[in-house]
C-alpha cells in the first residue's frame, strides 16, 4: 500500500537515511558565476548564490531549463571555469587541485572522441591518460565494452557509430579510471530504451558500491528513476531543492491497491469510504493500474531477442565490470598502506626466493673472476713509465734554467 509516492521513493528514502552521516564529497557555498562582455561590463549571472552539499554514495540529480546554470555549475565543479564569487570543494580539496581530477570521471553533453579510432583504442587512449599499465587497460577495455554493449563492434571506427553508440563508448571512457565521483551530463542523450534502462541500472550500482553520482538531464523520468535528491535551477538560481519524496508526496491523497475485487465487494467499500467523506463521492477514484510505456517497450524486446534474432546495431549490455564492483582499486590501496606501515620488511615469495639466491652467488662468482683476471693481466712497469718520462722533462727543464740563470750572474 503506497501513500502518496512511488516503490522508487521508499528506496529513495531509505537510501537518502543511510548517507546522511557520510563524507561530503561536493561542498557548494554561495556560488555566483558572473559572465562579462569585452569591456569587462556584467553580461550574464548563470550561477547566482548557489549552496549545496553532496554526500557519498548518493545521486544527485541537477534540473532545469535550458540556460538556467546546469552545465555551468558542472564546469564549475571541474574547474573548467573559475568562479567569481563562492567556495567549491571536492573530496576536501579545490577543483584545481590535480590528484582529486583523478578521482573523477566525467560525460560531457557532447561527446569528443577521435573519429578514426576504435573503441578499443579509444579506451586505451583515455586509459594511458591516467597512467594505466597496459594490463590493466586491456582488461577493463574488455570488461567496459561487454558493459556498454559495444564489444561486437569494437573493431569499428567511432566516427561510424550513431549518437547513441557514442554515448555508449562516452559513458564507457568516464568509467575507465574506476572514479569515486561521476559527472553525467545527459547521459541517455540519443539512447534507445534498452540503453536508458541499462545506464539507469549501472547508476544505482556505482551509488550501491559507494560511489558519488552527479547526473545532469532533461528527462525527468530517469532523475525519478535514480535520484536521491535534486535540486531545480531557474535563473541561475535554486528554486527547490530535497529528496524525492518531499518533493514529489501529495500529503492530502491516498492510494490503495488491491486485487480485482467482486462488484458487491466493491460497491461495500465505496459506500464505506463515500461514507467518511465531506465532499461525496466525486473525490473517489476507482480504476486499474498500467504499466508505464518503458516497461512495455523492454518486455516486448526481451521477447524478441529471445528468438534469436541478430542485430548489427548495439547490443544489450552484460553486467557491471568487474573492476567496478569488486573494488579491487582499493583493496590493492590497503594492501600497499599495510606494507609501508609495517616495521618488518616484506617477505619475498618463496617461489623467487631461490631464483634470487642462485642469481646473487652467480654474480659474486662473476665478479671475483673478473677482478682476479684484471689484477693478473695488469702489467706492472706501465704506471712507472710516465712518471720516468716525467723525470728526464724535469731534468732538461731544470738545466735550461741553470743556463739561463749562469748567463745572467756573468
Amino acid at each position: 500500500m503506497l501513500c502518496g509516492m512511488s516503490s522508487a521513493a521508499i528506496v529513495d528514502e531509505t537510501k537518502v537515511e543511510s548517507n546522511t552521516t557520510a563524507e561530503t564529497v561536493v561542498s557548494v557555498q554561495g556560488l555566483v558565476k558572473v559572465f562579462k562582455d569585452f569591456w569587462g561590463r556584467p553580461k550574464a549571472h548563470a550561477v547566482n548564490n548557489v549552496s549545496f552539499e553532496v554526500r557519498r554514495g548518493e545521486v544527485f540529480g541537477l534540473l532545469g531549463p535550458n540556460g538556467s546554470g546546469k552545465s555551468t555549475t558542472v564546469k564549475l565543479l571541474l574547474g573548467l571555469l573559475n568562479p567569481t564569487r563562492g567556495h567549491i570543494e571536492v573530496f576536501g580539496h579545490s577543483t584545481r587541485h590535480v590528484a582529486t581530477k583523478r578521482r573523477i570521471g566525467y560525460l560531457p553533453e557532447e561527446s569528443y572522441l577521435y573519429r578514426y579510432l576504435d573503441s578499443a583504442e579509444t579506451l586505451d587512449f583515455f586509459g594511458s591518460l591516467f597512467d594505466l599499465t597496459s594490463g590493466e587497460r586491456r582488461q577493463r577495455t574488455e570488461q567496459l565494452l561487454e558493459m556498454v554493449g559495444l564489444d561486437k563492434v569494437r573493431r569499428r571506427t567511432v566516427g561510424e557509430f550513431s549518437k547513441g553508440m557514442q554515448r555508449r563508448i562516452g559513458l564507457a571512457q568516464a568509467l575507465i579510471n574506476d572514479p569515486d565521483l561521476v559527472i553525467l551530463d545527459e547521459p541517455t542523450s540519443g539512447l534507445d530504451p534498452i540503453g536508458c534502462r541499462e545506464v539507469k541500472d549501472l547508476i544505482i550500482e556505482l551509488a550501491r558500491r559507494g560511489k558519488t553520482v552527479i547526473l545532469s538531464s532533461h528527462l525527468l523520468a530517469d532523475v525519478e528513476d535514480v535520484c536521491d535528491r535534486v535540486v531545480i535551477y531557474y535563473g541561475g538560481k535554486i528554486q527547490a531543492i530535497g529528496t524525492l519524496k518531499e518533493l514529489l508526496s501529495t500529503p492530502d491523497r491516498l492510494r490503495i491497491t488491491t486485487p480485482v475485487l467482486g462488484r458487491e465487494t466493491l460497491e461495500k467499500v465505496l459506500s464505506i469510504i463515500r461514507a467518511d467523506l465531506d465532499k461525496g463521492a466525486q473525490d473517489v477514484l476507482v480504476d486499474s493500474p498500467t504499466q508505464n510505456l518503458e516497461s512495455y517497450f523492454l518486455d516486448v524486446v526481451r521477447k524478441a531477442r529471445s528468438s534469436d534474432k541478430e542485430t548489427s546495431g548495439a547490443t544489450s549490455g552484460g553486467n557491471v565490470a568487474e573492476y567496478l564492483r569488486s573494488g579491487g582499486g582499493s583493496a590493492k590501496k590497503d594492501r600497499i598502506l599495510e606494507r609501508l606501515s609495517s616495521s618488518k620488511p616484506a617477505e619475498q615469495p618463496t617461489e623467487s626466493a631461490p631464483v634470487q639466491k642462485e642469481t646473487k652467488e652467480e654474480i659474486s662468482k662473476r665478479l671475483q673472476t673478473l677482478l682476479s683476471k684484471t689484477e693478473s693481466a695488469a702489467p706492472a712497469p706501465k704506471p712507472a713509465a710516465p712518471a720516468a718520462e716525467n723525470k728526464k722533462d724535469m731534468s732538461k727543464a731544470n738545466e735550461k734554467l741553470s743556463g739561463l740563470l749562469g748567463k745572467k750572474e756573468k
